[in-house]
């Protein structure tokens, strides 16, 4: 997974605000609020793993502009959001959802207790929600290239190449430097220990890799998810295939629903991939259809693209 290089949004229209766990790690953040008279609810924006915050201020800042409160924030462990030791954090996956999530969430529904509440989900955004026990009180949700990272769901082409990237070299790296040093390497940030080992050595069944106490629990929890959700597969993308987002999407018993499945031609493009969705040159096409779900719940993509 190679994020590509992006220059920093402008946020002049965004206030930084540090939000709290139950655990007490503080979460950096940033709150876009809409103009009195124009605003149609919240969105929070799920970041993928080892990516940065403001990678999505383009399409936070987006949002803002057609009404929506938008949270944004950095996991713990990574960016504003990264202790100052990060070998010794002990930090885990599924924390990004059951605790940072979690107070994310918490924190916009008791700005607005009673108004819409969405969550755009980049890949492994796009599962957190399932981990967060508040998260019945999401009213819609949208995700791009969703899913957990079993490698068997890579695409067939690239499958090789990713298995040996993420799945031998990461775990090798991460237990020599007692965190995955993914900054010096130009894959991503870096990672906590805890959240590298859970990627690389990712069960076909998701809660196979916790306790056996917890699994009835955090299967419960994602089935408690009532949302309607809306998922984008891109053609070109490696990890977020049909099948790796459609069995993402299967822990959402609760939820109704759909696979837009997309090609870089439906947007005028050659390529998209896992990231490209979230730069600003789909303003005026893939961002605008966003739109129709986030607002009334209506699927854009229906039908063959």
């Amino acid at each position: 997974m190679q994020e590509p290089a992006r220059k920093a949004a402008p946020a002049e229209a965004a206030e930084p605000i540090a939000i709290t766990c139950d655990d007490g790690v503080v979460l950096g953040a940033h709150l876009w609020k809409a103009a009195a008279g124009t605003r149609t609810g919240t969105v929070i924006v799920n970041p993928a793993t080892g990516v940065l915050a403001p990678y999505y201020h383009y399409y936070a800042y987006f949002l803002w502009e057609h009404g929506f409160d938008v949270l944004t924030y950095d996991y713990r462990g990574i960016g504003l959001s990264r202790p100052a030791d990060l070998r010794r954090c002990g930090y885990r996956w599924f924390q990004w959802g059951e605790l940072d999530f979690q107070a994310v969430l918490r924190f916009a529904r008791a700005r607005d207790p009673h108004g819409f509440l969405g969550v755009v989900g980049h890949s492994i955004g796009g599962f957190m929600p399932g981990f967060a026990l508040s998260a019945p009180a999401i009213d819609r949700m949208l995700t791009m290239g969703a899913q957990y990272a079993y490698w068997p769901d890579y695409a067939p082409r690239q499958r090789a190449g990713l298995v040996l990237k993420w799945h031998v070299a990461m775990p090798l790296l991460t237990t020599f430097y007692g965190y995955f040093p993914g900054r010096r390497l130009g894959w991503l940030e870096d990672l906590p220990a805890g959240v590298a080992h859970e990627w690389s050595f990712r069960r076909a069944r998701m809660e196979l890799s916790y306790p056996a106490g917890r699994r009835a629990e955090i299967l419960a929890r994602f089935a408690a998810v009532k949302a309607p959700i809306l998922a984008i597969s891109m053609s070109d993308d490696m990890f977020g295939t049909p099948r790796a987002v459609r069995r993402a999407l299967a822990y959402y018993k609760g939820s109704q629903s759909s696979v837009a499945e997309l090609s870089p031609q439906t947007f005028g493009f050659d390529e998209i991939g896992h990231f490209s969705l979230f730069h600003s040159r789909h303003a005026a096409g893939f961002w605008q259809d966003t739109l129709e779900w986030l607002r009334h719940g209506r699927n854009p993509w229906e039908g063959p693209r």
